[in-house]
């Protein structure tokens, strides 16, 4: 993984940020969980459907969102923890490629989902203020505060499940026959 100049940091960061807005990430985050509950529900049968060839379905985007709720928890400790700390980068592709990802239980990644995010909107809240300015040191993307870590995450969360949401539309949608 190669960092990124600033402008191609900025590209990546700009849409996750404009999913949130200025709406409050904490509050954001906090009913995330319920609507992830609520759309796999409304998936039924439709849960591990691709709606086209190399797109996630339903359950590939929860399990991208759980994964990416467990890196967040380890890269939010180590920022608030250490001397601006280096923050490792995946290839989310990949860990959404791994062949026992169709396998998994939606009940146990919305579980895990829900338990890490509630952990992490608590130290949001517990933490002053002014530790949120703390840095880390992204591979790919460079500096970055805990603050804006934590927004993006709440952006992040939308931009997924409206991809999510796409892919049930999609995949509910009569085909043509013929």
């Amino acid at each position: 993984m190669t960092l990124m100049s600033p402008e191609e940091a900025d590209a990546y960061r700009r849409p996750v940020l404009d999913a949130l807005g200025e709406d409050d990430p904490a509050a954001v985050q906090e009913a995330e969980a319920e609507l992830w509950r609520r759309l796999l529900e409304q998936a039924g049968a439709h849960l591990r459907t691709r709606p086209e060839d190399g797109e996630w379905s339903v359950l590939e985007c929860l399990g991208h969102m759980t994964d990416s709720e467990l890196i967040a928890s380890a890269r939010y400790r180590w920022v608030l923890s250490e001397h601006e700390p280096p923050l490792i980068g995946y290839d989310q592709e990949a860990w959404a490629a791994r062949p026992d990802r169709a396998a998994d239980d939606p009940s146990l990644l919305l579980e895990v989902f829900g338990v890490l995010r509630r952990a992490n909107v608590a130290l949001w809240r517990r933490t002053p203020v002014a530790e949120r300015s703390r840095i880390g040191i992204h591979a790919e993307r460079g500096p970055e505060s805990y603050e804006l870590l934590f927004r993006m995450q709440a952006g992040h969360g939308r931009v997924h499940r409206v991809q999510a949401e796409r892919a049930l539309a999609q995949v509910r949608r009569p085909r043509p026959v013929g």
